[in-house]
């Protein structure tokens, strides 16, 4: 006996969610690689196929009816559970590469100084590294897994958290010999900052709400570009450790304070639970928690002691 299902028009589903997204025939051919007349052929054989009228035409303008605005969750629904199967089956096998998401700022500084180590120790793993700060939609694209820095809430998906972040105070050491070592308590005045959008002195020192910061050289939306100006003398800054450790274990920079803020959010792997058994991820997710486990937090101890708090007479 042939299926029911043999008669329902499945391409059509996919246009008919195409045009439902856009509101349009011809952004809807365009986005699928066909004829607008073609998507109107579709969509009419879904609306005879079921016998009532999806949307409204009036010209270019195109509006759901209610009967489409009902069916176009089911359906988005439908089309992601059935992507997202086709490309667990497509990527089982233990070979090719995996596709990881992470913080550019992440990658610059803490991941790739490892990736020798990687290449090393399993030689059978490429992965290509993409950089953003959004969150990944795993069931509308090609990754396998992310590096994301957050408060490690991530429903639907397998997640560990990989390690803590810390705020702490660095600063050239020539700019830091001039100027001293400081505390939460000491007077800034005279001090050059760099203020960093993504870590701002705020989160680092308490002040009052109207009190105004001193003036700094540049202000800075990237923590990378920061560290950069940090380490050609430009001021102080408030960074993040994994970001700094390096180049304070080279001496471009040194700790400025041995006072250090845990930070709110932490750095988590996550990954769809198909995901989370492939030989090739998860050979890759035990040395990333290896290189993560390894990495210490900041010494403070060895950082210097600031002395008494400055005046405000002593400012420039």
């Amino acid at each position: 006996m042939p299926s029911a299902y043999g008669r329902l028009p499945l391409n059509a589903l996919r246009v008919f969610e195409a045009v439902a997204t856009r509101l349009s025939f011809a952004e809807a051919a365009d986005a699928l690689g066909v004829t607008p007349a073609a998507v109107s052929q579709q969509i009419r054989t879904l609306e005879e196929y079921l016998g009532i009228p999806l949307l409204r035409r009036a010209g270019r303008r195109v509006e759901l009816t209610p009967e489409g605005t009902e069916l176009l969750p089911g359906v988005r629904q439908g089309l992601d559970t059935l992507v997202a199967s086709l490309r667990q089956l497509k990527q089982k096998r233990a070979g090719g590469n995996l596709q990881v998401s992470t913080l550019s700022s992440l990658l610059q500084k803490w991941i790739t100084p490892r990736l020798q180590d990687l290449h090393e120790s399993h030689p059978g793993i490429q992965v290509d590294w993409h950089t953003s700060r959004d969150p990944v939609d795993f069931n509308r694209s090609d990754f396998h897994a992310a590096i994301r820095f957050g408060p490690g809430s991530y429903p639907g998906l397998e997640s560990e958290k990989l390690m803590d972040e810390w705020l702490v105070v660095v600063a050239k050491p020539a700019l830091l010999a001039r100027h001293g070592p400081i505390d939460e308590k000491t007077d800034l005045g005279g001090i050059p900052l760099l203020h960093a959008k993504d870590e701002p002195w705020s989160r680092w020192k308490a002040s009052p709400p109207d009190a105004p910061w001193p003036a700094s050289p540049a202000t800075i939306d990237d923590s990378v570009s920061v560290l950069i100006a940090a380490t050609e003398g430009l001021g102080y800054a408030v960074v993040r450790w994994t970001l700094a450790a390096q180049e304070i274990g080279r001496g471009n920079l040194a700790l400025a304070s041995r006072h250090a803020v845990i930070s709110r959010f932490a750095y988590w792997f996550v990954c769809p639970e198909a995901y989370a058994e492939l030989p090739k991820l998860v050979a890759f997710r035990t040395w990333l928690r290896a290189q993560a486990g390894a990495f210490p937090p900041p010494d403070l101890d060895h950082a210097p002691k600031a002395g008494r708090p400055r005046s405000s007479s002593r400012r420039r």
